[in-house]
């Protein structure tokens, strides 16, 4: 049975992960995650009572008690998800987006770096660092050309991120110069269930349900590449098991949309499952505002090399996914509202990628 140091496992991907990898079995997961305003362990109560599972409230900037947690449970792989994610956020506030990203990276390289040391040469060779990284790094691309190849060349936006960016380029040096066997990937805009409220589909689709204004930034016209976050997960861990060393890998959905289409698109699979009270077209919730600083035009991800090496593919389109997980959403206040009430206190503006 492998056994799987996930970092951040109480976010969103992180936590779609976890399930995942309890749900198909073979994988003892050790779940650390400091807990803050994003994490929430609600999204793994599926999985919390397995025996194949283990929760840890601890830092990755703690740098003792990661190595600490390694040798206790005997980590064979880490999957590092761990980061602050949200790109207004890092506009606001840079200094944490540089130390949880920059700097927790780093000390759970150098964690991992002693544990691996510690192995037998079996375990050695076994053993994995697996960074998860975003599209993020690379900048942006023109609204009618190009798409981001693992060759691409970095050039971060926001000190989002730029931090990113960082945290990759420490993971690639400590393979490189410490010999740590890494295997990294970068992935587009994800989406599904447990999403935290304050990102543009769940932001969205629960303004529309509560017939609240639906902000979008500029006029919409930003293009995203969006991956149901189920389809990552699988990904993620054929990356991390048959992924070659050192070697990095784009995960993408092929599936683009402005940020318009995808709001219109929401509004509209609402309305037909459940209209307003006044049966207005929930398209005249929205409203468009000031654009934010540094707004990349288009992200566009080309996940070839993972489809041809590895054999991934995503399952869902971006209209199976959506449906889902609007679905999802409404069968499932028992989790967002909370959320919603306790960290927002009503209507907010939020990200619209």
């Amino acid at each position: 049975m492998k056994r799987i140091l996930v970092t951040g496992g109480a976010g969103f991907i992180g936590s779609a992960v976890c399930r995942h990898l309890i749900g198909k079995g073979g994988y003892h997961v050790v779940n650390v995650d400091k807990l803050t305003y994003s994490g929430n362990p609600e999204s793994l109560r599926d999985v919390a009572g397995s025996p194949d599972y283990r929760f840890y409230q601890a830092d990755i900037c703690d740098q003792p008690a990661m190595l600490d947690i390694m040798r206790r449970e005997k980590i064979d792989k880490v999957m590092h998800l761990a980061a602050e994610s949200h790109v207004d956020r890092s506009i606001d506030g840079p200094a944490i987006f540089v130390e949880t990203n920059v700097g927790g990276t780093f000390r759970l390289l150098e964690a991992a770096l002693a544990h691996w040391r510690d192995l037998d040469e079996a375990g050695r060779s076994a053993f994995r660092f697996h960074h998860i990284s975003t599209d993020e790094v690379f900048g942006d691309l023109p609204f009618d050309e190009g798409v981001f190849t693992e060759d691409t060349p970095y050039a971060p936006s926001s000190p989002y991120s730029a931090s990113k960016a960082a945290s990759d380029h420490f993971v690639r040096a400590w393979h490189e110069t410490y010999g740590l066997p890494v295997v990294l990937s970068n992935c587009s805009n994800n989406y599904g269930p447990y999403h935290f409220p304050e990102k543009l589909i769940p932001l969205v689709i629960l303004n529309a349900l509560e017939g609240r204004r639906l902000p979008v930034y500029g006029k919409g016209a930003n293009v995203r590449d969006w991956l149901f976050v189920d389809d990552h997960a699988r990904a993620l861990e054929l990356v991390m098991t048959q992924g070659e060393v050192g070697a990095s890998y784009n995960i993408g959905g092929r599936a683009e949309r402005t940020n318009l289409e995808v709001v219109e698109t929401i509004c509209d699979i609402l309305d037909r499952k459940q209209s307003l009270p006044d049966g207005a077209s929930r398209r005249s919730l929205i409203e468009f505002v000031q654009d934010r600083p540094g707004h990349d035009r288009r992200y566009a991800i080309d996940p070839a090399k993972i489809e041809r090496e590895l054999g991934w593919a995503s399952e869902e389109t971006f209209d199976t996914g959506l449906e889902r997980t609007i679905d999802w959403y409404l069968a499932n206040d028992w989790w967002w509202r909370p959320i919603r009430e306790q960290k927002y206190g009503g209507d907010r503006l939020g990200t619209a990628a």
